[in-house]
């Protein structure tokens, strides 16, 4: 019998009843050290008192009025991630999904007003992650996402990451745009290095294509930037953007250049419930502080640390871990054995990380852990390791 909740998940069994800061509360009372921040979404934690109180204030003015009026709440939002990126507009979206799905939209549009209607292919790379829509599980392209799910959206060119010749070798006189994760997540935390992401833009400027960065993940503060293609001195011109820009709300945005937006005019795309008042009032405090000089330097310095402890890490269990990599608070190891195996014995030692491709364990915690979180993160990831290596040594 199929149960209520529709079975699409393999759930771990915990079930967690209250957060604070890094740590999360289990049902039965152990408390677990978060490395995940529901996969980079909590990027200021559990229970922040700012985001409280803009939840808690709204909450008890306005939720919803739709997109058929003014909005305050999404204008200053707008404003605020206008003064602090390439953006000249943005429009707010539920999640990362619906930002791909208007990202690719757009580009299309681009490119049909300019008197190109033929110009609709995208270039993607593999290990790529997209989100679950049509056009996302088409642009990442794997079978893992896609099989069983066709006729999959057309208009999407595949290619290797890390591929630059292939890139230009790919473009064609129907090519719209190229689009790219500047650090992937699901992929297996790989970073694009900033002079790939240099030569994209180069490519991209070249070619007459647009550039789509898909910060969904790596954005909002994740890497020690507010945005982690500003590490390549580049700009996109469309990005989509979620999980942490609503510090656990479900919010998403799509960020983009003028020129590159001027074919989204009155009726070709909208979004009922995206852009609310709820959602807004909470993305302008995660902005108000992950937007700041001083809390970028404590996110940087806080992932030099980490950096440093986890590399340790893997020395002292060299037949579990491989490496560790990623940029800023987006790091990921890379296990020897089952990655899988690495998560479960991390539950058994009260701390939480996150599976991805390419046999890695994710480590995404909120931006505002502290020294003494990373101190406990390091003590239960080491019990883990050892239990995970002590398996291997009597099976």
């Amino acid at each position: 019998m199929i149960p209520s909740v529709l079975p699409t998940y393999n759930r771990a069994p915990l079930t967690f009843v209250k957060g604070e800061g890094a740590w999360l509360t289990e049902a039965d009372g152990r408390r677990f050290l978060d490395l995940g921040a529901g996969i980079a979404v909590n990027a200021l934690g559990h229970a922040h008192p700012a985001l409280v109180a803009a939840l808690t204030e709204q909450a008890h003015a306005l939720w919803h009025v739709s997109n058929l009026y003014n909005i305050p709440q999404q204008q200053a939002l707008a404003d605020k991630l206008v003064e602090h990126t390439f953006a000249d507009t943005v429009f707010f979206t539920n999640s990362g999904t619906e930002s791909c799905e208007l990202a690719v939209k757009m580009a299309r549009k681009y490119f049909y007003d300019k008197g190109q209607p033929e110009r609709v292919e995208i270039i993607t790379f593999d290990g790529s992650f997209h989100g679950r829509s049509s056009a996302g599980i088409a642009a990442a392209g794997s079978e893992k996402m896609t099989k069983g799910f066709g006729p999959l959206l057309p208009g999407f060119v595949h290619l290797t990451f890390g591929d630059l010749d292939g890139v230009t070798n790919a473009i064609t006189e129907r090519t719209a745009a190229v689009m790219i994760e500047p650090v992937q997540g699901e992929g297996g935390i790989r970073p694009v290095p900033d002079a790939e992401l240099k030569a994209l833009r180069q490519i991209c400027d070249k070619n007459g294509l647009l550039l789509i960065l898909d910060e969904v993940q790596c954005g909002v503060g994740r890497t020690g930037k507010l945005f982690a293609h500003e590490w390549a001195g580049i700009t996109p011109d469309i990005m989509m953007v979620a999980k942490g820009i609503g510090g656990g709300f479900p919010l998403g945005a799509v960020l983009a250049t003028e020129d590159a937006a001027s074919g989204m005019t009155a009726g070709t795309h909208g979004s009922t419930y995206g852009g609310n008042p709820l959602g807004c009032a909470v993305g302008c405090a995660v902005i108000d502080q992950v937007a700041t000089p001083a809390f970028l330097e404590g996110v940087n310095r806080k992932a030099g640390l980490l950096l440093q402890k986890l590399e340790g890490l893997v020395a002292d269990h060299p037949d579990v871990f491989e490496e560790v990599r990623g940029s800023g608070l987006m790091l990921g190891l890379k296990c020897k054995t089952s990655n899988i195996d690495m998560v479960n014995a991390g539950y058994e030692n009260e701390v939480i990380t996150v599976p991805a491709a390419d046999n890695v364990i994710r480590l995404l915690p909120p931006l505002t852990l502290s020294e003494d979180d990373i101190a406990q993160a390091l003590i239960r990831l080491d019990k883990a390791a050892t239990q995970v290596n002590s398996q291997l040594t009597s099976a």
